[in-house]
């Protein structure tokens, strides 16, 4: 991912400052530079994860994996399993969505499938290894207990809530599709044009929203100064917890790139779990997110997922703010 980036970075300079000749340090010429790489970036990775899941649930026995992850269904282990391998994967919000929609497309129940796409851009393993640097092993692994438990307990509740009917329909589609395909003994070279075609008809989908809600969010980014959150999610207000979540859903930002905002907000005073919160939610309910889910869930079920990870992020804050 590394190497990935500075690529996406050294291609974004070439382009934004070479090409185009756009003053090094201006407010738009730094959005512009800020929206190719992550939109870039971003790009790849949906890409690569629509096509691999298009693999995966060609070749695995998702009836198996589907029957183990409903015996497990009302002890949340199948949500921690899901919470788990969301903490072990290097995806951010918008990447993680094509994942979602190949466990849904498997039939895999939504709560579970919902505790992967919780956890999935909350923890990240280059993130650990900065938070264990700027904040020591102690906070970092309460962090990535939260993270997880976050995961699992929205999973758990938005289940219970009955939420499946309001997926949209050509996911649901898609798993009807998949539950009516008969047992396939093909080789890859001859199931790939089938997967070929899935592929770009999610992609075509997917890919105008992240370029919308990305530009939303880089726009954001650019001309909102830091001093605001510094203001307003301050230690002297009682409700800094909350608006930090709130204030932080417009924002897309990877969770290795908001560490450094992290690093200085709570160096101005700002509380630890009030910066956590914000954490939380700047790489875990962006707009971008938000845009992407709009062409995967109907707005009943985006409105109970944001809800229930808002309220579990502030709470997370809060709980930060008392132990530190």
């Amino acid at each position: 991912m590394k190497h990935l980036s500075n690529l996406l970075t050294w291609l974004a300079d070439l382009l934004v400052y070479d090409l185009l000749g756009f003053t090094k340090g201006d407010q738009i010429t730094e959005v512009l530079h800020y929206f190719i790489i992550g939109f870039s970036e971003i790009l790849i990775l949906i890409v690569l994860i629509t096509y691999l899941m298009g693999i995966v649930t060609n070749y695995l026995n998702m009836n198996k994996i589907r029957h183990f992850l409903n015996r497990n269904k009302k002890s949340g282990f199948g949500n921690f399993l899901a919470a788990t391998l969301g903490a072990i994967t290097p995806f951010c919000s918008c990447s993680s969505i094509p994942l979602f929609v190949g466990m849904i497309q498997s039939r895999i129940p939504l709560g579970i499938a919902l505790s992967f796409l919780i956890s999935s851009p909350l923890i990240n393993e280059i993130a650990i290894a900065i938070f264990i640097v700027s904040f020591g092993w102690k906070i970092t692994l309460i962090y990535i207990a939260s993270g997880v438990l976050l995961g699992v307990l929205g999973g758990l509740l938005l289940d219970k809530m009955n939420m499946s009917k309001y997926l949209a329909d050509w996911v649901l589609n898609l798993e009807e599709q998949h539950v009516n395909a008969p047992n396939d003994s093909r080789k890859l070279t001859d199931r790939l044009p089938e997967i070929h075609k899935n592929a770009l008809q999610t992609l075509f989908k997917l890919i105008p929203y992240v370029f919308i809600g990305l530009g939303i969010g880089s726009f954001i980014h650019g001309y909102v100064p830091q001093s605001f959150f510094e203001t307003y999610i301050s230690s002297s207000n009682p409700f800094a917890v909350p608006i930090a979540v709130i204030v932080s859903i417009p924002l897309y930002i990877d969770a290795v790139s908001i560490l450094p905002i992290l690093d200085s907000l709570v160096d101005k005073g700002v509380p630890l779990g009030t910066a956590i919160a914000f954490m939380m939610g700047s790489i875990g309910l962006s707009f971008p997110e938000a845009m992407l889910l709009k062409k995967v869930m109907k707005k009943q079920l985006i409105i109970a997922f944001f809800s229930t990870i808002a309220t579990g992020m502030i709470l997370s804050g809060f709980l930060f703010n008392l132990l530190f």
